[in-house]
């Protein structure tokens, strides 16, 4: 199934994000930990979310995530302390992508983890028990699932965790946002530049609310830049636990002005301020699809660096926008696996190009704004993917205007 996105004659603007899904499967893991669940308001909605909620219900020994790259993670984490015999599988593509550090960790720290089918891939058996902890090393340059994924069960442990985070380390943010949860659940953490140390400790069951999702938010400050229109936002806050709210510090230059109020924000438009970008996503790699496609419709050249998780995503991300840019008559070129350059460059376009999205939401939700520069719109196949992280997503489009059809 395609869908053919056509841009609004007139653009309305104020729309109810989704829950943040990184905020909502952490909670999920921390209250499981609790040892007396509380029931947890606003969770997300989405695929990745209801997976884990499902899994965490605990009716079977056999769990099957599909693509939710966070519920393999986490949930591969937290298996390798509770006992009993558990397997743990996902779709061809999550069969594929990377777990032998956190696996390999855990074994570390007396967890025991056998590879089922490919060594260091999914699926997994795991055998729970109490883990023995102790000091571990690892590197820093890679998905900050894995780091968070041991923070979290670390306070099970019998000797707590020292974990040496070696060179580099990206996505800071996340790591952050999981460390401030786990206080909000009662646990301390020691993070002393690559160094973090958790004692033993017991989690405490608390009342907790989930805020808006600032990755969803992405995609309407793409807009707004694209349109030229104000848009109204619910449910984002200044005080974020969020890294992806960052995105509000970065259309800036882009000429988007963002104002809070007390139920959210106000995009409005002010001077575009550059005439080039220069970025590290490190921090942010979930924003990187957002700004690449927004800066070339702009025809503001790039030069993006610190993408090097992007690899290992739902699909190779780098590569996705390569070749669907190309479609639509942008030419960029990759280097060292970490590293996006836009010069300029253009190519004959497709006459009808049909956006392909890799099982990967975040390729739909990023290029369904290119609608609006488009007379003819734009198609995007298999349009359902979003459900992984913003099921209403074509549901807001439609409220905000945007005429959807399906092929």
């Amino acid at each position: 199934m395609n869908y053919i996105i056509k841009s609004p004659l007139l653009l309305k603007s104020t729309i109810a994000l989704p829950s943040s899904k990184s905020i909502s499967n952490r909670a999920l893991i921390l209250n499981a930990l609790s040892g007396r669940p509380q029931a947890i308001q606003n969770l997300s909605d989405c695929d990745d979310t209801e997976v884990l909620m499902k899994a965490l219900d605990f009716e079977n020994c056999n769990f099957d995530i599909k693509a939710a790259g966070t519920a393999m993670r986490f949930l591969t984490a937290l298996l390798s302390t509770k006992k009993g015999s558990w397997t743990i599988t996902g779709t061809e593509r999550m069969k594929n992508r990377p777990i032998r550090l956190l696996a390999e960790a855990l074994k570390n720290l007396g967890g025991n983890v056998e590879y089922m089918e490919k060594d260091g891939f999914p699926p997994l058996r795991i055998h729970g028990c109490q883990l023995l902890g102790g000091k571990i090393s690892m590197s820093g340059n890679v998905s900050s699932q894995y780091i968070s994924a041991l923070l979290m069960i670390a306070p099970l442990m019998k000797e707590g965790l020292t974990l040496e985070l070696e060179g580099n380390i990206i996505s800071k943010p996340y790591i952050h946002l999981t460390i401030e949860l786990m206080k909000v659940f009662g646990v301390d953490t020691d993070w002393n530049e690559h160094t973090i140390h958790i004692r033993p400790q017991t989690y405490k069951p608390v009342a907790f609310t989930i805020e808006s999702d600032w990755s969803a938010a992405s995609y309407w400050y793409e807009i707004a830049a694209l349109s030229k229109t104000d848009i109204v936002l619910e449910g984002l806050f200044e005080k974020s636990l969020q890294g992806d709210s960052a995105v509000r510090r970065l259309f800036r230059p882009l000429g988007i002005n963002t104002a809070f109020t007390p139920k959210g924000v106000v995009l409005s438009q002010a001077n575009r301020e550059t005439k080039m970008m220069e970025y590290n996503f490190e921090d942010e790699p979930d924003l990187a699809q957002t700004f690449v496609v927004t800066c070339c419709l702009l025809h503001i050249p790039f030069h993006f660096t610190g993408l090097q998780s992007l690899k290992i995503k739902e699909t190779d991300r780098i590569e996705a926008l390569k070749k669907e840019l190309r479609k639509l008559g942008y030419q960029l070129k990759d280097s060292c696996n970490s590293i996006l350059i836009w010069d300029g460059s253009r190519c004959q376009a497709e006459t009808d190009p049909i956006i392909s999205t890799y099982e990967d939401h975040r390729m739909a939700m990023a290029f369904a704004p290119t609608a609006l520069l488009r007379q003819q719109g734009i198609t995007i196949a298999n349009p359902e993917v979003v459900s992984k992280s913003y099921p209403h997503y074509w549901e807001d489009l439609q409220k905000a205007g945007f005429t959807i059809e399906q092929q």
